[in-house]
């Protein structure tokens, strides 16, 4: 049996009695990183009624992952195996998925324990009426993968979710701003831990806010879509990008009538 345990996305309270008695059964660990994991079970052992389980632990990330599910798939189906990501929801955005689908192609037994999630937990204190959103998980590091995504993203009805490395946090408001300063947009910095903090308004005036303001730690981003009476972006305003004209082409493509080919004619003509 293989179970998936979320962990505390910052505060180690927010661990589930379900997850404890979870990690006590368990004959292996399979984790994002294992020192992480480690390092959580020592301070619930310190802390709370937990007995830390002298068992075998196998880091499983995304550039190991294919070849460790080869060395531990019998053990799958014969054993108590728990999958702990670093911190928050297994799968979302993790490597975890590729476990899930393992287990449904070969009919293996897996449960997926609830627990916190940065995804929610930011969608719920940003304050939109919306009760729809899309999550995009992190945007591309650079270059026009980057742009064109979040060009994307915000052009849509929905509200927005995605993370932010901290080192990436003022260049992304910089590119909010770029593509609409009006646009109301919700910040939220190391949730559930010391230095939690909050920042909602205008992508403009986030932006100002940020220029003396601390911005090291883990953030979790809310971008408020497209109102009916707004448009994000205007066709000019894609053709000044410094874009590829097949990527330039699709994003018009999504805004007008016409479609890529056609686009795509008129910019390399």
């Amino acid at each position: 049996m293989l179970t998936f345990i979320p962990t505390p996305i910052g505060n180690p309270q927010d661990i589930t009695i379900r997850a404890l008695r979870a990690f006590e059964s368990a004959t292996l660990f399979l984790c994002e990183d294992t020192r992480e994991t480690k390092r959580l079970l020592r301070i619930l052992e310190e802390r709370f009624e937990f007995n830390y389980p002298e068992v075998e632990f196998l880091s499983f990330h995304e550039h190991n992952g294919a070849v460790r599910l080869e060395e531990v798939s019998k053990r799958l189906a014969q054993e108590e195996v728990v999958y702990v990501s670093d911190a928050g929801m297994p799968v979302i955005s993790d490597p975890g998925q590729i476990l899930v689908d393992y287990c449904q192609k070969n009919n293996l037994a897996y449960d997926v324990l609830p627990g916190a999630s940065a995804v929610t937990t930011a969608y719920a204190a940003s304050g939109f009426e919306e009760g729809e959103f899309t999550f995009f998980a992190f945007l591309p590091h650079k270059g026009s993968e980057r742009s064109s995504a979040l060009i994307e993203a915000m052009n849509g009805r929905h509200n927005v979710v995605f993370y932010e490395a901290p080192h990436r946090i003022e260049k992304l408001i910089e590119e909010i701003v770029t593509i609409d300063a009006t646009r109301e947009v919700f910040f939220a910095k190391e949730l559930s831990k010391k230095f939690q903090t909050y920042y909602k308004g205008s992508a403009q005036e986030i932006y100002d806010t940020f220029q003396s303001a601390n911005l090291k730690g883990e953030w979790v981003v809310v971008i408020q879509g497209k109102k009916e009476e707004t448009k994000a972006l205007y066709v000019e305003d894609i053709l000044a990008f410094d874009l590829p004209p097949k990527v330039k082409a699709k994003l018009l493509a999504k805004i007008t009538d016409k479609n890529v080919k056609e686009w795509y004619g008129e910019l390399i003509s």
